[in-house]
Order: structure tokens, then sequence, then C-alpha cells
């Protein structure tokens, strides 16, 4: 099931293809972020996931560090609020995905830090405990508070906890991006998957540099 589709070699070609992919038969609107109404979120950047001695390992993750790391140093520069997650279970918390996984990210456990490649010390960090990274959170008053109306959302995975939280932005108001090559999955399929399925109705697919283009003006 896991596959290294992205590379430091070829994840702009990789992206670009699939950004085409979903341009081809779906309906698009004009990139439009603006670096006064936007929140980045960095979502579940873990050692659980970039690990690679961990089961959760994602080997495409290392690929994508360099562009959220972009993504971060730009936002800080410009002053653009950011915002980390970090997924955190217990068995009450876990709900219906303490049947669905084999082992949880557990409090405490050094696997459950954000890592230290893309974390910026003394920024929001935001625990949560199911995909939706609004769910039982103070995510959406976080935003409001910042009044912004607009979230860049990477990290992993892309068809899980990423896909959910642009669903669950959407529909509370917010305008959510996903860049095609600063989010990972467990492979090319799930990736170009979610993608694909945004794109119809949810977020246009836009790539890190198209992004940085747009809130440096």
């Amino acid at each position: 099931m896991k596959e290294q589709y992205f590379t430091q070699d070829n994840i702009f070609k990789k992206a670009l293809e699939i950004k085409d992919i979903a341009q081809k038969n779906l309906h698009l609107k004009e990139l439009s972020i603006k670096k006064n109404n936007v929140v980045l979120l960095v979502t579940d950047m873990q050692n659980y996931f970039l690990d690679s001695d961990s089961h959760a390992f994602i080997p495409s993750v290392k690929a994508i560090i360099p562009n959220i790391n972009l993504l971060i140093n730009l936002c800080f520069k410009l002053n653009i609020p950011i915002i980390f997650t970090q997924h955190i279970n217990s068995k009450e918390n876990a709900g219906i995905m303490n049947f669905w996984w084999n082992a949880m990210i557990t409090e405490g456990d050094p696997l459950s830090k954000i890592n230290n490649k893309i974390y910026i010390p003394n920024s929001i960090i935001i625990k949560k405990h199911q995909y939706d990274s609004f769910y039982k959170t103070n995510l959406e008053q976080k935003i409001k508070q910042l009044n912004r109306s607009q979230l860049i959302i990477c990290g992993i995975m892309t068809n899980l906890c990423c896909e959910t939280t642009v669903r669950s932005a959407f529909v509370r108001g917010f305008e959510p991006y996903l860049p095609i090559d600063a989010t990972a999955a467990y492979n090319y399929n799930f990736h170009v998957s979610t993608i694909i399925n945004l794109s119809f109705g949810f977020t246009p697919p836009v790539l890190t540099s198209e992004i940085i283009k747009k809130i440096s003006k």
C-alpha cells in the first residue's frame, strides 16, 4: 500500500501532473489568496509519520518538507498566522478510530512530537483527536479571532486529516487551499484522488509556488 511517489527530484513534475489531471475535467476558479486574510495550517507533521522506523512512516513525506518550510518561512516573514496541529489519541477520545487502526498516537510518546525540522517555537499548537482539525478543538475560534477567512492546509495525510479538514473548513465558511506538493499520503492513488475530488467543489488544485507568488505580492 505504501510507495514513495514524491522525491526531492520529481516532486514539482509529479505535482504538476496531478494538477493537470484535476484541471482537465473539473470546474476551477481563479486563485485569490490574500496575505492579510489567510492562515497557514500545518497538519500533523509529527515524528509518528516522519520517522522511518515508525510503522506509520509516510515514504513521500521528506520530499514535502522543503515546500512546507517555504510556506512557514514566508508566512513568518509576512506576519501571516501559523497554526500547527498535533494528533493525540486516547481510548476515550479516539472513537471509531480505535477500531479502525491497530495503534494510536498517545500523549507522551516521543513520536507524537512535531518534527523539529519544521516546528517554529512559540507557535500556536492545537491538539486534535480526529481527522478533522476543527472537531472539538478551538481552531475555528482561533481563525475568527484573527479575523481571517482563508486557510492554507499542508502536511499529512492528504486523504485523511488534510482532506477532512479542507471539507470541514469549507462548510464553516472558510476558503481552503491545499497545495499539491506540500502534503503527502501513503501512495499516489490516495493523493491524486483527494486532489481530484476536492477540486470539484471545495478548492482549486494549486502548487506551493503559486501560493507563494500570490501572497508575496
